[in-house]
C-alpha cells in the first residue's frame, strides 16, 4: 500500500509539474502575443503621427510629437503593467485552484487507504479470533 501510495503521489507530482509547465508556457505565449500587439499599435501610431507632423511647422511638429510619444509610451506602459498584473493574478489563481485540487485528491486517497487498512485490520482480527476459537 505504501508503494502504491508513493507511486500515486509521484504520479500526482509529475502531473502537477506538467500542468505548471503548460500554464507557464501559455502565460508566456499570451504575454508575447500582447507585446507584439502593443508593438504594432505603437508602430502604427508613430507612423500616423509622423505623417501629420510633416504637414505642420517644424517647431510645432517637435513639441506635439514629443508630447504624443510620451503619452503613448505612458499608456502602453500602463497597459502592459495592467496586463502583466492580470496574468500574474490568473496564474496565482490557477496555482491555488490546482493546489486545492491536489490537496483534496490526496485527502481522498488517504481516506481510502485508511479505510482499506481498517478493513484489512478487521479481517486479520477476525481470522485471529477464529484461529483462537479453533485452538
Amino acid at each position: 500500500h505504501e508503494r502504491e501510495h508513493d507511486r500515486e503521489i509521484s504520479e500526482l507530482a509529475a502531473k502537477h509539474s506538467e500542468e505548471m509547465e503548460k500554464l507557464r508556457a501559455e502565460l508566456k505565449e499570451e504575454q508575447r502575443h500582447l507585446l507584439d500587439e502593443l508593438r504594432q499599435e505603437m508602430e502604427a501610431t508613430h507612423r500616423a503621427e509622423h505623417e501629420q507632423a510633416q504637414l505642420q511647422s517644424q517647431t510645432l511638429h517637435s513639441l506635439e510629437l514629443e508630447a504624443l510619444r510620451l503619452t503613448l509610451n505612458n499608456m502602453h506602459t500602463s497597459q502592459l503593467e495592467l496586463t502583466q498584473s492580470n496574468l500574474r493574478k490568473e496564474k496565482e489563481t490557477a496555482l491555488m485552484e490546482l493546489r486545492e485540487m491536489l490537496n483534496d485528491k490526496r485527502a481522498q486517497e488517504v481516506a481510502i487507504l485508511q479505510s482499506r487498512h481498517q478493513l484489512e485490520w478487521e479481517k486479520i482480527k477476525e481470522q485471529c479470533q477464529k484461529e483462537k476459537e479453533d485452538l
